[in-house]
């Protein structure tokens, strides 16, 4: 059996410069009434460099919204109607000041379900080179290069808590321990 819900009405309550809010008002499969909240997102993509000597870049920033610093991987929002290769690709440059040979597409994932329409795409970028790092105006981070089995550890034990971080590396984890990860 499919699931789905009909949308009856969306009204706009916020729209700002990375997403809008709406409330929707929808009919549930039992034919009921309910409504719903969602956050209209661009989506993000997301790049994993790896050396040769298994090392993966990672950049540490201050995120405002959780008031910390988080280590995680290079990654941006989308513009609307941006292709999500491209910007990967400049993110790793922006971030990280790396260009790469060799791109591998992980796939894409939705990291809030239940209110957010936000896809992260992620890709593996291989056979690096060094480029100049350009961050952005408003934009302040670290990068940092630790190896893969040390990131897996610590997304393990909670050290790393980003989801687009932790879904990609723990994939390239399982790539690499099939067999599977391109080089």
């Amino acid at each position: 059996m499919n699931h789905s819900e009909t949308t009856l009405d969306s009204r706009p309550v916020f729209e700002g410069r990375v997403f809008t809010v709406t409330f929707d008002r929808v009919r549930l499969e039992n034919g009921a009434e309910s409504t719903r909240e969602v956050v209209h997102h661009h989506g993000g993509a997301c790049i994993a460099a790896l050396t040769d000597a298994d090392e993966i870049y990672l950049v540490r920033q201050y995120r405002y919204a959780l008031q910390q610093e988080v280590l995680e991987l290079p990654a941006g929002k989308l513009e609307k109607g941006e292709d999500p290769f491209e910007a990967a690709k400049r993110e790793l440059a922006e971030e990280c000041g790396l260009v790469a040979q060799h791109y591998t597409d992980l796939g894409e994932f939705y990291p809030t379900v239940g209110y957010c329409s936000e896809i992260i795409y992620t890709w593996l970028a291989t056979g690096l080179s060094p480029c100049a790092m350009h961050l952005d105006e408003d934009e302040f981070l670290t990068p940092e290069k630790l190896p893969l089995d040390e990131t897996v550890a610590m997304v393990l034990d909670g050290r790393i808590k980003d989801g687009k971080t932790a879904a990609t590396l723990l994939k390239i984890d399982a790539l690499r321990r099939q067999g599977k990860l391109p080089r």
